[in-house]
């Protein structure tokens, strides 16, 4: 019996001695969506104006939030699809009595900017994602975005087919090297480019409402002949 003691000891130190090396954690595997191009988006209008259907310029599953606030100078207003998730006291006790749109987007007011409040449409991604054609029409701008003082990526200006009298201008992205003036873009077909990550350059409003450093591409519709000069 004591014989067998001693040898349960002597195999119970072998296996748990200070010798024997612990076992190593490993970081979990990224996820499969990040490490892959993210694709076009479903067929989806984000915003409105007039007859113009501005379509979601990135896949849905990569959204991280949609902002509007005011534009540029010359920016016109657009109208918004869906609710606002951030909305006072008041307008939400008016929506649940009179009913809210049917829409599942969400959607927050930010401040800063000129003109309307809704002049300026943000739609968050990570840095790096890419962005397709909000409208079908002919691209008839691309230059060097500004933002303090630097250039940042492309301002590019689309003429939609749908209403010819109007510039959709894009901003905040990298072009896609293949982009040309006088190139036919399709809505949520043709690549324009992916989203920059300005998150170094400047402190981003759409953050608050996401959990990364609320990087984004920017959409404004200007009147084409009072488009104003970057």
């Amino acid at each position: 019996m004591l014989l067998a003691a001693a040898a349960v000891v002597t195999v119970a130190l072998a296996a748990f001695g200070p010798g024997d090396a612990a076992p190593i954690e490993t970081a979990a595997p990224a996820q499969a969506s990040r490490l892959l191009p993210s694709g076009p988006p479903s067929p989806q209008v984000v915003a409105l104006a007039g007859t113009l259907r501005i379509q979601m310029p990135i896949a849905q599953t990569r959204v991280t939030a949609i902002g509007y606030h005011g534009g540029t100078l010359g920016a016109l207003p657009l109208d918004t699809v869906g609710t606002q998730a951030n909305q006072g006291l008041f307008q939400r006790f008016w929506h649940r009595v009179v009913g809210d749109s049917s829409s599942k987007l969400r959607w927050y007011q930010l401040s800063g900017g000129e003109g309307s409040a809704t002049s300026a449409l943000d739609v968050g991604a990570a840095a790096g994602t890419d962005v397709y054609a909000p409208v079908d029409g002919t691209v008839v701008g691309l230059a060097a975005y500004v933002l303090n003082g630097k250039g940042r990526g492309a301002r590019l200006e689309i003429q939609p087919t749908d209403a010819p009298s109007t510039v959709v201008v894009i901003t905040r992205i990298k072009p896609d090297p293949s982009l040309t003036v006088g190139a036919s873009v399709v809505a949520g077909s043709t690549k324009l480019g992916v989203v920059l990550d300005l998150s170094r350059v400047e402190r981003q409003a759409l953050a608050r409402f996401t959990n990364d450093a609320g990087n984004h591409l920017t959409a404004e519709l200007h009147a084409a002949a009072t488009l104003a000069v970057p």
